[in-house]
């Protein structure tokens, strides 16, 4: 170490006064002939503290005691006291050590006494600068239990306790990361369990102490109601907090803190904590937990989603609220705001402004608009939607067809599935016997885990819906045409949150230019409806995403799952989506994961099998890094026809 890596707050000057050596004090009257001493006293946890229910526990008394004989053995009288009680002494910065210098800086003293080094300090740096402030100070360290002095053994016993003391530290804290690392690699609870749960200590028929996790029987149900009722997509945070202790849930007292109704923040922490869905995440790596989950993963998943979708910028009610908020852009680009301003008369106008402009972020000129004629607009604009009778019952023979098309293909994909779970699996297991070797560093395995989680997350979901996907697809599709046939009128009586919920689930964005003409961008599965080809010839409609990885049928399914909705037309579309989508998730990860691509649908093959002069070729080209993607585009066949041909 040089000079320039040592830390900024080292007092270098106390350093050289080691070197120095202490310095002559004289000794205060009134003490009876005796020294001055000082004794420091310090217990590491808040437990041993309060252990027995004492006021000072069992440690602090013992400390003391010892201190008072070896003060007497000394010739000296013990004049202050500083106790530290429920203090690390991996950090110098400790309220009662930072008194005790500060004292001996101002006071005359002879001794300090410790019951030994490591009470003073587990770090051989600060455990020097405290030596050597006391040393500049004119003190003399005294251990209780350990023969440190001024001579040279008794130095080379400081710096060999102090070192123990270091060692001991940094490898308890490594035996301890290792225990909790293997305890939760084998399902277990490595901390406090959250709010819902208790940690409980049993003893089994061989009197060994058991270290488990129980649901709370005042709290679990509280727990589960939070995140059902949040997943109906019909509560609020502050809402649901208030209804939650309105019902009664509070945090577990302890004895520090008193029991508290639980906050919004807390309650998204709650919400967003995936142990109440079974999993146990310790230094940021995941395992399955042993302990009793309080929500499936599909409820967990949908408020997640939820969660999401309610911290869209711009549409969290602030002092205002408008059904159209976060909904509608201007022009530019830039969403338009909703505010409120009063005349000198108090009256209040409603008007649609600019956040370009109004927050000078664009060279936007537009004027404010108001509130009722956006409105009066967007009614307008619902109007020229949807579709008429006759084109609804087209597309809905279409893509029926290509659905039918689709499900008589699973038979393939279920095998391929399967054959890439147990695969996955298999990596599963040896990724984890990896991390108990120490062969992979933890933020690797974090990685892996993440992908693997998601490939199998991906493909459980496909296995599981396969049976009824494309039926609830139909369904899906039913009573979206249903809606897009009539769909002016129905927006033109529906309440305005039911015209929140209609305005996301329809479109991503609503534009209203200058000229205040409405243009409207449809989600995905709503313009894949609207743009079906419905010609007699048209054999395949359904289109693939841009990611490359298959038909977006599950669009159909889910997209608006998570609308309730109080109009009954809307509340069959959504109780629809709601069937349709049971378990169903979109594929995440790359274009070019196998695992990812091969869950969605297959593309038939309408041509011979490949031929060796195509498989050579496509094992040339993906030895030269073309994409899987790529080469079943070319050859016109399933990304999963590739892998097998190139690994």
């Amino acid at each position: 170490m040089t000079l320039t890596d040592l830390p900024t707050s080292l007092d270098l000057g106390a350093l050289r006064a080691l070197v120095r050596g202490p310095k002559q004090t004289a000794t205060p009257v009134g003490l009876g002939g005796k020294e001055p001493a000082i004794s420091y006293l310090r217990v590491s946890t808040k437990d041993q503290a309060t252990r027995n229910g004492l006021e000072e526990g069992l440690s602090i008394p013992a400390q003391r005691e010892a201190a008072d004989r070896k003060a007497d053995q000394l010739g000296a009288v013990i004049v202050a006291e500083f106790i530290e009680p429920g203090e690390s002494a991996k950090t110098a910065r400790r309220k009662a050590l930072q008194e005790m210098l500060d004292y001996i800086a101002n006071n005359p003293v002879r001794y300090c006494i410790i019951n030994k080094v490591d009470r003073l300090a587990r770090n051989r740096l600060d455990d020097a600068i405290i030596h050597a402030t006391l040393r500049e100070a004119g003190v003399t360290l005294v251990s209780v239990t350990e023969n440190i002095d001024e001579t040279p053994s008794g130095m080379l016993m400081h710096g060999i306790m102090a070192s123990i003391a270091e060692f001991y530290s940094l490898n308890l804290a490594q035996e301890v990361t290792k225990g909790l690392v293997q305890k939760a690699s084998l399902g277990g609870t490595p901390n406090k369990a959250p709010i819902g749960y208790l940690n409980v200590r049993t003893i089994d028929a061989k009197g060994h102490e058991i270290r488990d996790i129980a649901l709370d029987p005042e709290r679990a149900e509280l727990i589960r109601f939070a995140f059902t009722a949040y997943a109906s997509g019909n509560w609020s945070l502050s809402t649901l907090a208030r209804e939650l202790e309105t019902r009664g849930l509070n945090t577990r007292p302890t004895p520090s803190f008193p029991a508290k109704p639980v906050t919004t923040k807390l309650l998204h922490t709650i919400l967003t904590n995936p142990y109440y869905q079974g999993i146990v995440t310790y230094r940021e790596v995941t395992y399955p937990g042993t302990h009793e989950p309080l929500v499936t993963p599909e409820t967990f998943d949908r408020v997640q989603t939820i969660l999401r979708q309610n911290n869209v910028v711009g549409d969290k009610p602030q002092k205002y609220d408008h059904y159209l908020k976060g909904s509608i852009y201007c022009g530019c680009g830039k969403r338009l705001m909703y505010e409120r301003p009063r005349n000198h008369q108090g009256i209040a106008y409603d008007y649609f402004t600019c956040t370009g402009r109004r927050l000078k972020r664009k060279t936007c000129q537009r004027s404010a608009i108001l509130v009722h004629r956006v409105e009066d607009h967007i009614t307008h604009a619902y109007q020229q939607q949807g579709v008429t009778s006759d084109e609804a019952t087209r597309i809905k023979s279409v893509l029926g067809r290509v659905f039918d098309a689709l499900a008589a293909a699973s038979a393939d994909e279920r095998a391929t599935l399967s054959a890439q779970k147990a695969k996955l699996e298999a990596e599963q297991v040896k990724l984890l016997q990896a991390h108990y070797a120490d062969a992979i560093p933890i933020d690797l395995l974090k990685t892996e885990q993440d992908r693997i989680r998601a490939s199998l997350h991906a493909i459980n979901s496909r296995l599981d819906s396969l049976g009824t996907l494309y039926t609830n697809a139909k369904i899906g599709l039913d009573a979206i045409l249903d809606i897009l046939t009539d769909l002016g009128d129905l927006y033109a009586k529906a309440e305005p949150a039911e015209r929140r919920m209609l305005n996301r689930a329809l479109f991503t964005k609503i534009t209203i230019d200058d000229a205040e003409h409405v243009t409207t961008e449809p989600v995905q599965t709503i313009a894949t409806i609207l743009a079906t080809d419905t010609s007699p010839n048209n054999v395949r409609t359904l289109p693939h995403d841009e990611a490359g990885q298959g038909s977006n049928v599950t669009g159909y399914v889910d997209a608006m799952g998570h609308y309730g909705n109080r109009r009954p037309r809307v509340e069959r579309l959504v109780s629809a989506w709601n069937q349709g989508s049971g378990g169903v998730a979109a594929p995440v990860g790359k274009p070019d994961d196998p695992f990812i691509g091969a869950s969605a649908e297959p593309r038939r093959r309408t041509r011979t099998p490949l031929t060796e002069a195509e498989v050579d070729a496509m094992r040339t080209a993906r030895g030269q890094g073309v994409s899987v993607n790529a080469l079943a585009r070319r050859f016109g066949v399933h990304r999963a026809t590739v892998w097998a041909k190139t690994r």
